[in-house]
């Protein structure tokens, strides 16, 4: 409806036309704003601080600047109280969310299991600056199996009657 007031709304605007359109109608709302600005703080000074009179001598001069500083004194000291409330409300919430938070607990998220092979491991841990591959089996110290002879072992009858007689000791220090 705005816009049908300074254009007939029968006009059909283009894009750069509209914008230009709302821009002016932005400026003048922004001017009013600002003149009702001036006269409201005007209004409040008119309301609030009367005019100083000015006509006497200088003991009524120097009555007025005390009154003017006791003033301001009183308007200190309510600025200071009430900044120390919000100072202490302020401290009062932050220790009720401290409470809150106590109370619920902090939540851990569950950790998964993730398998990861030796060499993965270790790139996440030097990252990649450091590639190194480890294969653990490589490292491992190898152990030959020495393979015994053993003897066969036969019957123990069979050798005892070999070494029987002469011929049997004959035949033990022919071998050795």
């Amino acid at each position: 409806m705005f816009l049908c007031s300074r254009v007939s709304c029968s006009d059909t605007l283009s894009p750069p036309d509209i914008q230009s359109l709302m821009l002016a109608i932005a400026k003048d709302l922004l001017e009013k704003e600002a003149a009702d600005l001036i006269t409201e703080k005007a209004a409040f000074i008119a309301e609030n601080c009367p005019a100083p009179v000015l006509s006497g001598g200088l003991p009524e001069l120097q009555e007025m600047l005390k009154k003017l500083a006791q003033t301001i004194d009183k308007v200190d000291e309510d600025r200071y109280d009430a900044e120390a409330k919000v100072k202490k409300t302020d401290k009062e919430i932050e220790d009720l969310k401290m409470k809150v938070v106590e109370i619920q607990g902090i939540k851990k998220p569950a950790l998964k299991k993730v398998r990861m092979s030796a060499d993965a491991m270790l790139a996440a841990l030097l990252g990649t600056k450091h590639k190194a591959s480890m294969d653990f089996r490589a490292n491992l110290k190898e152990v030959k199996k020495e393979v015994k002879e053993e003897e066969e072992v036969g019957d123990w009858r069979k050798n005892v009657d070999e070494q029987a007689g002469m011929d049997g000791r004959k035949k033990k220090f022919e071998t050795a």
